[in-house]
């Protein structure tokens, strides 16, 4: 076997010949012997790590991988039978708390969807992911505080403008917002050309097409949000695995059809949502929209969940008023406080050009009694047409409803 000197040992290492020394007498070098006055080293021994020098930390990763890694992470489907087995399957803490906030939202527990929220502090990448369930769980419960602190969270990093992921991810949840209180003015550019591109590789398309559905599902495009849900479902819908935004894709296809005046088809598309959805106890889908439905979403209920009827229309009950008051604070108005909850859906209705017959048939009213109760809307709102009722009830512009 080849040996070096302590010398050679320094020049081969980079270092003095006193430190190589000090090694071999604390025996930190491997097979270093001792032959009288001199050390001597085998040649397959590397040079031992210097104890002064601090190993330096391995550097954090910017927030745009650390959100493409957990958005990766939490868009993987769920299992259909057993949508809860996502949380076994899931090792890593972020992306499990974020699974446990969208099915606790699924179900109607805003609240433990905010405590989930608040456990993201000092994790921007975590708390930019939660905050779109975040941000409707704080509507639905009416907590205005929360969700101006959320709202202002967000539009700090929607202003840092495009390019930014986390711009991008803001944007896409203010937009949520937008849609969901039928704000479509409000709705930003690339939503309504369904340009995806400033969001990152690493986002399924799905959602986006979710609320470019709901967009003119707003603006009464009803044909288009129709092709555009249905479109996404096939690209994404599996025998095997759900996600969250496919539920709501269903729904706003049997919402779709029933505006269209499809109602059989209305009918079977919302059954076929709640049996996909309500044997795990999936309920806020169906409660947000029992108001839009007319009936049907009772009469569903009804026919095939009985025990799921209680539930849905209780949490209907308790949020929807949430939900138009925060209306209110997108269109700046009042009209809470001045139509009753009845006269709002009456007046949402005939802003979205739904036929007066269609809708007297609904609230099981003639034809002549929703043009009177029309007028008296008008009057509390001191408008004169339905042009000027879509501005103040939609916040569109002249036509957009049409």
């Amino acid at each position: 076997m080849l040996y070096f000197t302590v010398k050679e040992a320094a020049e081969k290492w980079g270092l003095g010949t006193r430190i190589v020394t000090l090694y071999c007498t604390e025996n930190r070098i491997e097979g270093a012997v001792k032959r009288g006055n001199l050390w001597l080293i085998p040649e397959y021994a590397g040079r031992p790590a210097d104890k002064r020098r601090r190993e330096q930390p391995a550097p954090r990763p910017s927030l745009s991988e650390d959100f493409a890694h957990l958005l990766a992470a939490t868009t993987v489907p769920m299992p259909i039978h057993n949508p809860d087995a996502i949380l076994d399957a899931v090792r890593e803490e972020k992306p499990r708390r974020q699974y446990e906030a969208e099915l606790s939202y699924l179900r109607g527990d805003f609240a433990r969807v905010m405590r989930c929220y608040e456990k993201t502090q000092g994790d921007e990448a975590a708390r930019l992911r939660a905050s779109l369930a975040a941000v409707a769980a704080a509507i639905s419960l009416g907590d205005y505080p929360a969700y101006q602190q959320i709202e202002a969270y967000l539009k700090r990093y929607a202003d840092m403008g495009p390019g930014n992921v986390g711009s991008a991810i803001a944007v896409l949840a203010l937009a949520s917002v937008a849609v969901s209180v039928a704000a479509p003015n409000m709705v930003p550019k690339w939503l309504s050309e369904g340009d995806f591109s400033a969001f990152p590789v690493q986002a399924k398309p799905t959602y986006m097409l979710y609320l470019r559905a709901k967009y003119f599902m707003c603006i009464g495009k009803h044909e288009i949000a129709l092709a555009l849900a249905q479109t996404a479902l096939t690209f994404s819908a599996s025998e095997r695995e759900i996600t969250f935004p496919e539920i709501y894709l269903r729904v706003v296809c049997a919402l779709a059809c029933h505006f269209l005046g499809r109602e059989n088809e209305a009918r079977r598309r919302l059954l076929e949502a709640m049996r996909l959805a309500l044997p795990h106890g999936f309920i806020t889908p169906f409660a947000e929209h029992v108001g839009d439905f007319g009936g049907l979403t009772e009469k569903c209920l009804e026919q095939e969940f009985p025990h799921c009827f209680n539930v849905v229309i209780e949490q209907w009950k308790s949020t929807v008023k949430n939900w138009v008051t925060f209306h209110n604070h997108f269109t700046k108005d009042n009209i809470t406080l001045i139509l009753s909850l009845r006269e709002c859906h009456l007046a949402q209705m005939v802003a979205r050009r739904v036929p007066y017959a269609k809708i007297a048939a609904q609230y099981g009213i003639s034809v002549g009694r929703l043009k009177n109760i029309m007028m008296e809307i008008h009057e509390k709102l001191h408008i004169s047409s339905r042009n000027e009722l879509a501005q103040y009830v939609l916040m569109t512009t002249k036509g957009d409803g049409s």
